[in-house]
């Protein structure tokens, strides 16, 4: 029989060093990879069908059969899992429980030539977002409406912060992500598929319960701060609103986009 791995007792240990620095979206990129805890989102990981590239793990962390039920998953597919100290996990994980398991995955964007869009599908697209946990619920929502796959219009914020994957819930790990920076060939591509482009403005267009959702569309979600830019706003093909019946002065754009989308899907539902 093999003999069982050492324990990871460092900080200094390269492969505790790498992980770490997995906070920073440079090292991210360069490493071409992400962290994830939590037990319920490692699980909607391996349920898609993703393999962790590693598994750092302390049993004496360990509360309850789900902990060791997913390093035994892991381990079945072949993953690398590596036994960690409880004062490393303590270190490496965020949460002021840890739960014994840190994981890292291959970065999950996907080359835009490998978007595939039928006539009815719904495809987010959205304007250089700048915070993390509004991606993350608009990745969330996307996925709970059986959107196509969501469009990031660079530069923004990465899909793979931690806070954006705590804030998807495991929806990161089911809806296929997109980085855009070429609009015109990008639209072009989406129009060629039959979707319609519709922006979301607070002034401009349909009100929100009324047409053009039916069939397939392209919402486009604007900037916190500055709404649609004007590169994108040459695309749009229609404009939906949200009514502003009290004091408030704008929407924020997880709120506005769940609304859109849930309008959308009503207006195709069933399908």
């Amino acid at each position: 029989m093999p003999e069982p791995p050492v324990t990871i007792t460092s900080l200094r240990n390269p492969r505790i060093v790498a992980l770490r620095k997995l906070d920073q979206r440079k090292h991210r990129e360069r490493q071409g990879r992400f962290a994830v805890e939590g037990l319920q989102l490692l699980h909607m990981a391996l349920d898609a069908g993703l393999c962790p590239l590693e598994l750092f793990y302390c049993e004496a962390l360990f509360t309850g059969d789900q902990a060791p039920a997913l390093l035994a998953r892991t381990l079945a597919l072949g993953g690398e899992a590596m036994p960690v100290s409880s004062d490393v996990m303590h270190r490496l994980s965020e949460r002021t429980d840890p739960q014994g398991l840190v994981a890292t995955f291959a970065l999950l964007q996907r080359p835009l030539e490998t978007l595939t869009l039928s006539p009815d599908a719904l495809l987010v697209v959205v304007d250089r977002l700048n915070d993390p946990g509004n991606l993350g619920t608009l990745i969330r929502t996307a996925d709970a409406v059986g959107a196509a796959a969501v469009a990031l219009v660079t530069p923004c914020v990465d899909a793979f912060d931690p806070r954006t994957v705590r804030a998807t819930m495991g929806s990161v790990f089911h809806v296929p992500l997109f980085e855009v920076s070429e609009l015109a060939t990008f639209f072009a591509h989406v129009r060629s598929k039959g979707l319609r482009v519709v922006g979301a403005d607070a002034h401009l267009g349909q009100p929100w319960d009324e047409r053009p959702w039916p069939g397939g569309v392209a919402l486009v979600l604007g900037n916190e701060a500055q709404g649609l830019s004007a590169d994108l706003r040459v695309e749009i093909d229609a404009w939906a609103s949200l009514p502003m019946v009290g004091q408030a002065e704008s929407l924020n754009v997880a709120v506005a986009g769940g609304v859109l989308m849930y309008a959308w899907l009503r207006a195709n539902w069933p399908r």
